[in-house]
């Protein structure tokens, strides 16, 4: 069932998280950027190794690590790929990890523009995030997917004001969504609880969530109003 609360369930994200981000592109680079301004330790990584992300590291002080290590001793984790990458991951990426990690899967699902066509997603009936838990062998929370990057800089606001965005949130652990929707909110963000993983298809590529600029009114409507077909534009 889809429910929306301006504030998430009480959650830690005002204390200092240790937060592991595989993945330096645009969503990854300026959660990094927003993460540590708000004084988390953050580790980060990417594909081509610790010394490309040298400049990121000296901007935020965040700790450029390989990606086998992103996740050690991680309260969140952050993957921020393209979906196609995903299987590509070290086996046992999460290896280390805090106790009861809460991941956040950013990911979407491209077929033409840049994925390439995946059966497991298309054939199997899964929702891209279902499919990306299958490979990590963890329960993910889908957020950030439909997030435009520069809106993580730009649009932060704080609680109660009229133009504060919300986000849509879906995962099956109910206490790593609360701490995700707590660290969101710490971001500068309402949130609204999009159900389940199996649910998370409302906020897919295609939707009428994805990519929208609205508060917690608007993404719940939005939300309900996603049809549950795939669009054609995001089949392979």
């Amino acid at each position: 069932m889809l429910t929306s609360r301006t504030r998430p369930p009480k959650g830690q994200a005002s204390r200092t998280m240790k937060i592991g981000i595989i993945g330096a592109g645009n969503i990854g680079g300026n959660l990094t950027r927003r993460l540590t301004a708000l004084g988390h330790d953050v580790s980060v990584a990417n594909s081509r190794g610790p010394h490309t992300l040298t400049a990121l590291a000296e901007e935020t002080g965040a700790t450029p690590v390989p990606v086998e290590e992103a996740a050690r001793g991680a309260e969140i984790v952050v993957v921020t790929i393209p979906l196609k990458r995903v299987p590509d991951l070290p086996s046992g990426v999460l290896d280390g990890a805090a106790d009861g990690v809460a991941v956040i899967d950013t990911g979407n699902y491209y077929p033409r523009q840049r994925d390439g066509r995946i059966a497991g997603i298309e054939d199997g009936g899964r929702t891209e995030s279902r499919w990306t838990e299958g490979h990590l062998g963890h329960p993910v929370v889908k957020a950030f997917n439909g997030t435009y990057a520069q809106d993580i800089l730009d649009r932060p606001r704080p609680a109660g004001a009229p133009d504060r965005m919300a986000l849509p949130v879906a995962g099956d652990d109910e206490a790593a969504k609360a701490r995700i929707r707590a660290l969101i909110d710490e971001l500068g963000f309402d949130t609204v609880d999009g159900g389940g993983i199996d649910d998370s298809w409302r906020q897919q590529p295609g939707t009428p969530v994805y990519g929208l600029r609205a508060g917690v009114e608007g993404v719940t409507e939005a939300l309900a109003k996603a049809p549950p077909e795939r669009p054609v534009d995001f089949r392979g």
